[in-house]
């Protein structure tokens, strides 16, 4: 068996894009050789939100690169979704130190997929070694870096069971996806509904039709640069709104949209030719991912129409499989999207906090299938006697 050589580099663009375009899922819009170096070339994953890459690479024995982990130094928990705020404040109680820690995911990104991206060459060693080296480097370096722990953020099936078989902790929650189902079109999808549920989506998309507003989808590549700081101020309007920081600039989205061109989605509200609201939105080939919603005005039921009901139009039309409309809203639920557990990764190094750990998410385990479960009582699908 070969024998893998482990090194870190401090930018996604430290590695070629040929390897990128060779271990990455094709024209998947977040694991590829632009996003991430995006991100990282404009701050938002950056040192100023707490965000130092230290990406892992592994080579043969000549010298080929067989597997890369994304992984990040993080200085805080916002932007990862991995909701570990609790396991924060314990420490800090316990008079411990959390940050930093480890992150493997995409920033700001709460999307599951391959985390260990390994080589399928046959004159390669076979996946498992490859993922068993990258684990045993990313542990080796929360020592290097004095980090409490490393985190992988909702990785697929392969590496999932990877990463328990090395001892890392599940952690599980819930997020609510549109799944297709054989449905010609929005109006086949519907009748799929309870009547009253069916009256109620019918009752939303028509104020939307009778508010005056024109509703587009334009692709990245059908974009002007120049349309982007009304773009963004749509976009930051919401998280001012919470009081959050908007992390993804003008500059930092137009070079997404020039870098993914049909891998991002823009549904706009148009007020004659002026913007009133958008949910921006990437794609794979089986995929779309809501990700931002801004809106300027108060116009009833918009945010179902540019959020849900279009991306469930434009998933029938594509022949996309799934919508992942993004973490966490239960008014989900009555346009359809089914709760899906999504799961994540951790170890944690202190033996004694990850007993600690291991046994609240045991007990959080067992409160989440419970959520999941009622929460699928409220789908608004007919049930045939």
């Amino acid at each position: 068996m070969s024998t893998l050589a482990l090194t870190t580099h401090t930018s996604a663009d430290g590695i070629p894009r040929h390897v990128w375009d060779r271990l990455c899922p094709p024209n998947h819009p977040f694991l590829n050789a632009d996003f991430l170096s995006i991100l990282e070339r404009h701050g938002a994953a950056g040192r100023q939100w707490g965000w130092l890459a230290r990406h892992l690479e592994a080579r043969d024995d000549q010298g080929v690169v067989v597997g890369v982990l994304p992984l990040y130094v993080r200085a805080n928990s916002h932007g990862d979704f991995i909701h570990d705020w609790s396991w924060a404040s314990a420490y800090e109680q316990l008079g411990r130190v959390y940050y930093p820690k480890l992150l493997s995911g995409l920033p700001h990104t709460p999307a599951t997929g391959p985390r260990m991206l390994v080589t399928g060459s046959p004159a390669a060693p076979d996946a498992s070694a490859i993922r068993r080296a990258l684990i045993d480097g990313a542990k080796a370096l929360t020592t290097e870096y004095g980090a409490s722990s490393w985190h992988v953020a909702f990785p697929n099936e392969d590496d999932h069971t990877a990463l328990q078989a090395e001892g890392l902790l599940t952690s599980r929650n819930v997020q609510f996806h549109w799944l297709a189902g054989g449905y010609d079109d929005f109006d086949g999808y519907l009748a799929t509904f309870s009547a009253d549920k069916r009256r109620k989506v019918r009752a939303e998309r028509r104020r939307v039709k009778e508010s005056g507003l024109s509703i587009v989808i334009r692709h990245g590549d059908e974009i002007d640069p120049g349309e982007w700081p009304a773009l963004h101020a749509l976009y930051a309007s919401t998280f001012a709104k919470f009081n959050n920081a908007a992390v993804l600039s003008p500059a930092c989205l137009a070079d997404l949209a020039l870098a993914l061109r049909r891998r991002m989605v823009v549904f706009m509200a148009l007020d004659e030719d002026r913007p009133v609201a958008m949910s921006l939105c990437f794609r794979s080939d089986e995929a779309l991912y809501g990700r931002y919603w801004g809106c300027h005005g108060n116009y009833h039921s918009l945010h179902f129409e540019l959020c849900f009901y279009q991306g469930i139009g434009y998933c029938l039309r594509e022949g996309l499989q799934r919508f992942e409309p993004g973490a966490g809203g239960e008014h989900k639920i009555a346009r359809g999207f089914t709760p899906i557990i999504v799961r994540s990764a951790h170890w944690i190094v202190d033996p004694a906090m990850r007993e600690l750990i291991g046994t609240h998410l045991q007990r959080q385990s067992l409160m989440v299938d419970s959520y999941r479960d009622e929460a699928a009582d409220h789908l608004p699908f007919r049930h045939e006697a």
